[in-house]
């Protein structure tokens, strides 16, 4: 996380030094901080920066599938003549242990359509999880732990 402050900073620095604020300034500026950092390393980026970036990035592109297969899907149940609908909540068992992780996968839950993040359990080990079709819940486990919670244990361990 200090590494990308370090890295927006930098691309904050090219921006004001050459003058352009533009869009594709502040990009160029961003990678020529990675670029930089990745130089550096010990002191500022640590090892793998644009690794990390590059998984960050990974998520995000998981995310948008995600969330496009699934707005297909929710579309086609409720324009589906007879919507044969088995909603209900089911317990995830966490593997993520960070706040933040627990956190950013109960909110990619949320945001993709036809799944809702309900509670976590005390000893935040059990993420309990709503869906609008939960006729196969352990097959919600599995999708949910090898695709969020894989990328987000990648892009943030």
């Amino acid at each position: 996380m200090i590494a990308f402050l370090f890295n927006l900073l930098l691309a904050v620095a090219w921006v004001s030094l050459t003058g352009s604020a533009s869009l594709h300034n502040l990009v160029f500026g961003f990678l020529l901080g990675a670029v930089a950092l990745t130089i550096i390393r010990e002191p500022f980026g640590g090892k793998g920066y644009i690794r990390r970036v590059g998984r960050v990035l990974s998520l995000a592109a998981l995310f948008l599938k995600e969330l496009s297969l699934s707005a297909w899907r929710v579309t086609l149940t409720v324009l589906s003549p007879n919507m044969k609908l088995k909603p209900g909540i089911f317990a995830f068992p966490l593997t993520v242990t960070s706040d933040f992780e627990i956190t950013l996968l109960a909110n990619l839950i949320t945001l993709t359509p036809g799944t809702l993040s309900v509670d976590v359990s005390t000893d935040r080990r059990t993420l309990y999880v709503h869906a609008l079709d939960c006729s196969d819940p352990e097959t919600a486990k599995r999708d949910i732990a090898n695709g969020f919670e894989r990328k987000i244990m990648e892009a943030f361990r």
